[in-house]
């Protein structure tokens, strides 16, 4: 059968040429290979890698990700972006830790049911970390199938999806199958490219329907385009004379759930006076402006955000602290604590203009 035949080609194909060194590869348990697949959702590999060390290093098992403080979490997550996904994962570990004895469940509903876990991921997880006979459908295999069998309109679509889950399927092996999921992944990611697919080296140039047709720089049909709308913030970088600077925690849910951030001031063009009137009223501080900074745009996936970077010091001797959802941050100090990229990013250079 050509579904046999696909699975063979691939394998053979994965034997010589597939990814075998990834970190996540190396004792491949349930957990490394759930932290890595989460990583790895919306993120390059080779961005991922350190990031993964670090964790492991870090959080080697279930029980350590779930006894940690999610500040903890979310800052060895700083710079990955998609943070619900720390903060899913922690979740997770939580559960598991309360309803599994802390060991990963090894059932595809249970492991479903855990927060941030779809079916391929889970299919994932199981097929590479425990041998089982698992479908996966992510990105780089949407793209695969969608060349193959020359698919048309967008994998997004749930009959489009519906159709890609059935040829999933029928492709996967009744053996072998964490090597032909690797190899499905590797195959979308080293030879079935995005752009510039290299069909040339592929194991299923023969009997592609995309290369027959010169369709692969179509297929998969790309998401209908919309216009991205922009947002406008001002972040407040209030310094209270003594290097340190003024910090909130975000909501557990939203953009940067979870995360430390500037106060913002949503107000659009805030003069100076308007920007001290706020930190009077909003912050209880008398503060008096020393920058504003050129706009900063941070990119969303479904908005861009202009933030206007205010430096600005409090005129008040005492700097008192009344809530656990406020510090005062040192920029001296080491930091344990998730950043927004931005954040972090205005922090390093205020570092520099303190130092100056």
């Amino acid at each position: 059968m050509e579904q046999n035949n696909f699975s063979s080609r691939l394998l053979s194909w994965f034997e010589q040429h597939g990814r075998k060194d990834l970190p996540w590869q190396c004792k491949p348990t349930p957990y490394r290979v759930w932290v890595s697949e989460i990583m790895l959702q919306q993120t390059q590999v080779a961005t991922v890698i350190p990031y993964f060390e670090n964790f492991m290093q870090r959080f080697p098992d279930v029980q350590a990700l779930a006894n940690a403080e999610q500040d903890e979490v979310l800052h060895l997550w700083t710079g990955l972006g998609y943070y619900a996904r720390g903060r899913n994962l922690h979740k997770a570990a939580q559960k598991i830790r309360d309803e599994y004895n802390g060991k990963f469940p090894a059932e595809l509903e249970q492991v479903i049911a855990l927060p941030g876990i779809g079916p391929s991921t889970a299919g994932a997880i199981l097929s590479l970390s425990l041998g089982q006979q698992q479908t996966i459908l992510d990105g780089n295999v949407k793209r695969v199938l969608a060349r193959y069998h020359a698919i048309e309109g967008w994998p997004g679509k749930p009959a489009i999806e519906k159709q890609m889950w059935q040829l999933a399927k029928q492709h996967t092996p009744d053996k072998n199958n964490a090597a032909y999921s690797q190899a499905i992944m590797d195959l979308g990611a080293t030879i079935c490219r995005r752009s510039k697919p290299l069909c040339p080296l592929c194991p299923q140039q023969e009997n592609c329907e995309a290369l027959a047709q010169n369709l692969q720089g179509l297929l998969p049909t790309a998401r209908p385009k919309k216009k991205i709308p922009v947002k406008t913030t001002t972040m407040l970088m209030l310094d209270n004379g003594e290097g340190k600077l003024l910090l909130q925690q975000r909501p557990p849910t939203g953009i940067w759930g979870g995360l430390w951030s500037f106060p913002e001031l949503t107000q659009a063009k805030p003069s100076d006076n308007d920007i001290q009137q706020w930190c009077q009223n909003k912050l209880g501080y008398d503060t008096q402006i020393s920058q504003r900074w050129p706009i900063v745009r941070h990119t969303f996936s479904h908005f861009h955000l202009d933030i206007e970077p205010v430096w600005l010091h409090s005129r008040q001797q005492q700097n008192r602290i009344s809530d656990d959802k406020s510090t005062w941050f040192c920029s001296t100090a080491p930091v344990n604590i998730g950043l927004a990229a931005p954040v972090k990013q205005l922090l390093e250079r205020v570092m520099l203009e303190q130092a100056e």
